[in-house]
């Protein structure tokens, strides 16, 4: 290896984005970003760092392995750098943002750095874009925020984009209703990640037989939301279990009326991402495309005074968005050669031309200007594309 390649090396689950794509990426962050406001969501920029016992206060707490600490020299106290920006922005509504009418819609993007990528997700560095529906605790405000993202999806030109909505506390409510020690709730939870149906069935001496019958019909709870839902209804379930079922119901039933042809589909066990998510949550998916778009749900903002708020909110992931859409097209650029009028390039920039300047004498100037990866030539006051 060369001192050069050696020196180039980035860390793991980091990359430079080159042109044309880093201007593409910051043109649909943008576009997205623009399609949000048309729905009234405000944009708000939280720093890249904060104190680490603020950043991992609240919502924080949950992802606090995947997050970067490091020592302020200033304050000689301990940062945290964001790994995820929901975290902000409830800090933000919960103070500055206190006295804001509610529902308050909030949207935002930047970059978050993470500790560990996973399997579904290496990279360490991405864009994040999404929202935030504060104060809200309706079927509505889910099916508002999923799709609007899904409608912000499509224009920018992904095609056939599904939703995959789960219920991360159903599986919980059960098991408290079973009134099971940590041992056993813990060797549940541990299956139902791992999708090990044969680990339920092996604790049927714990839980009893229709206990463990029960966890498994939820575990195979995977497919198209109609045969979902009537499956899980068929389940004989507990005061507060029926209601994290029939919250996913009701949303579901929401999503219907807004977006009747949006493709659903239910995992009603699966946790995994969703640390502090306290409701239905939501996954996006396009076909043909590896990974998550983004993914979100409901949760709880927690203000100073301990009061808690009903929220929902979602997350897009720029670099899959990214994949998912064609490559972007060569913007045609002029040329304009070095001893030309600076005027007779402006008044092509100001018509929305990119116009390279030349910077020195050459004997071939079309020569010249391909080199430079330009498509017309500036002579004079006109424009000429070249051959």
């Amino acid at each position: 290896m060369t001192e050069n390649q050696a020196t180039a090396l980035l860390p793991p689950g980091t990359s430079d984005v080159l042109p044309p794509d880093a201007a593409f990426e910051a043109a649909q962050l943008e576009r997205i970003i623009k399609h949000f406001s048309t729905f009234g969501y405000e944009r708000i920029n939280p720093p890249l760092f904060e104190f680490e016992e603020t950043l991992l206060s609240g919502l924080g707490k949950a992802i606090s392995q995947d997050t970067f600490r490091l020592m302020d020299p200033l304050s000689q106290r301990m940062l945290a750098l964001r790994s995820d920006m929901t975290p902000q922005l409830a800090r933000i509504a919960t103070s500055r943002l206190a006295n804001q009418p509610r529902p308050l819609r909030l949207s935002y993007a930047g970059q978050v750095i993470r500790v560990r990528g996973s399997h579904a997700r290496p990279e360490r560095q991405f864009a994040q874009v999404g929202v935030e529906l504060i104060g809200a605790d309706l079927p509505n405000a889910d099916a508002e925020v999923i799709s609007m993202a899904v409608d912000g999806l499509t224009k920018l030109g992904i095609k056939e984009v599904s939703v995959d909505l789960t219920i991360p506390t159903l599986v919980p409510a059960y098991c408290a209703s079973l009134n099971l020690n940590k041992d056993t709730t813990s060797l549940i939870r541990d299956a139902l990640n791992k999708k090990d149906v044969a680990g339920i069935v092996s604790l049927s001496g714990r839980l009893g037989p229709e206990a463990a019958k029960t966890l498994s019909i939820m575990l195979n709870a995977v497919g198209p939301a109609n045969s979902i839902m009537a499956t899980l209804s068929n389940l004989q379930l507990d005061h507060v279990p029926d209601i994290e079922r029939e919250s996913l119901s009701a949303v579901i039933e929401a999503i219907r009326f807004v977006a009747p042809n949006l493709s659903l589909t239910v995992d009603a066990s699966e946790n995994r991402g969703f640390e502090y998510h306290s409701g239905v949550s939501y996954s996006f998916f396009a076909k043909n495309v590896r990974g998550e778009l983004g993914r979100g749900g409901r949760y709880q903002t927690r203000a100073p005074n301990g009061s808690e708020e009903p929220s929902t909110g979602l997350t897009l992931f720029m670099d899959t968005v990214i994949k998912a859409l064609p490559r972007p097209e060569i913007e045609p650029q002029a040329f304009h050669p070095v001893g030309q009028k600076t005027n007779d390039a402006n008044k092509f920039r100001d018509q929305g031309w990119r116009v390279i300047n030349g910077l020195s004498e050459v004997k071939d100037i079309e020569a010249e200007a391909r080199r430079m990866k330009c498509t017309h030539l500036i002579r004079g006051s006109k424009i000429y594309k070249i051959d």
